[in-house]
């Protein structure tokens, strides 16, 4: 994963040891025409993004054909969920559709999953809103069936079909993820159970940056602080163990703000969202960019030394913003 050697950066970029290879997503807010969409994601490969993320929520685009799409208009984009709904998905449903996408992208699929946390989405689509202790147990036993079904040859009802017309199960081309046998794993989230779940099993593992407001209802979101994502990472390497510096961390970036004033920014921030945190705070959290795109670029690399952070997605808004953050890091690592 990581690249050893030494680099000399010139300004207020100091010389470091060892760098590690960066990658960087975003997350597609909406599609516009097809014509649109193809060329916001020839855009984003052009400026060096690595991925394309879509989310799994009502009132935006179903995932898998938006995904489906993004790769067919580029050449080396990857795609992928952050996340799905565990309880939304029926597991052999689910695996079609994931067998199908891996395939149909070239073998470009992240497979992101989480369990939910807007109530509202689950009562509008008549699904039952469980306690986050059931939704945990959904998602931890949507990723075992998920690997179970990928590591099996198709259907034993379906073998002798699949040996007269001579064609093979449906499987996913990469083999990564789901104990070998998938695309790489994401899971992402910030509470306890769902960081032990990703310690387990997740070839990513997200801290989202995003926590629930306590006393207020479920998908009431704030942004975590630098203090609070010492204290997650802490507590998911813990649980990962080994497996601890073999997996990718991965930060979702909640704002991208281009300025020469770090602090008045700071402060209109929080002016629009807010007191939920100082303004010192949320110049420290490494969930928020905010300054030059050099303060952003020695940003992700302290964010890497204090956290390990090493792939990071912003959100659609920000992704022709946050481009020149990209050139300037890789410039920096390499």
């Amino acid at each position: 994963m990581f690249r050893q050697q030494p680099v000399v950066v010139p300004g207020s970029l100091r010389q470091r040891d060892s760098m590690p290879e960066f990658r960087f997503a975003y997350n597609i807010f909406e599609l516009g025409s097809a014509e649109d969409f193809a060329a916001t994601c020839r855009r984003a490969e052009q400026h060096g993004y690595d991925t394309a993320f879509a989310a799994d929520h009502l009132g935006i685009a179903a995932p898998f054909p938006t995904l489906v799409a993004a790769a067919q208009a580029t050449e080396r984009l990857r795609v992928g969920t952050l996340v799905l709904n565990a309880p939304f998905w029926n597991p052999a449903l689910l695996a079609r559709d994931i067998a199908t996408t891996d395939l149909l992208s070239g073998g470009r699929l992240e497979v992101g999953l989480g369990a939910g946390h807007m109530k509202w989405e689950f009562d509008e689509a008549d699904i039952e809103w469980e306690p986050f202790g059931r939704r945990a147990d959904r998602l931890e036993a949507l990723i075992a069936e998920l690997s179970e079904l990928f590591a099996a040859d198709g259907y034993a009802q379906q073998a002798a079909l699949r040996e007269h017309f001579g064609v093979t199960a449906l499987r996913p081309v990469q083999r990564t993820g789901f104990g070998g046998y998938g695309p790489p794993l994401i899971v992402g989230g910030t509470g306890d159970r769902i960081l032990r779940i990703a310690a387990a099993t997740a070839d990513i593992i997200g801290i989202a940056g995003a926590f629930q407001v306590p006393g207020q209802p479920p998908g009431t979101l704030r942004i975590g602080t630098a203090d609070e994502a010492d204290e997650r990472i802490r507590f998911a390497r813990e649980h990962a163990g080994e497996r601890a510096d073999q997996v990718q961390w991965q930060a979702l970036t909640q704002a991208v703000v281009v300025t020469d004033d770090r602090r008045a920014a700071a402060e209109e921030f929080l002016s629009r969202t807010g007191p939920m945190m100082t303004a010192d705070e949320l110049l420290e959290t490494p969930f928020v960019f905010i300054g030059t795109v050099e303060q952003m670029a020695e940003q992700v690399l302290r964010n890497h030394e204090r956290y390990g952070f090493t792939y990071y997605a912003v959100h659609g808004p920000y992704m022709d913003t946050f481009a020149p953050v990209i050139e300037r890091v890789r410039a920096i690592s390499g």
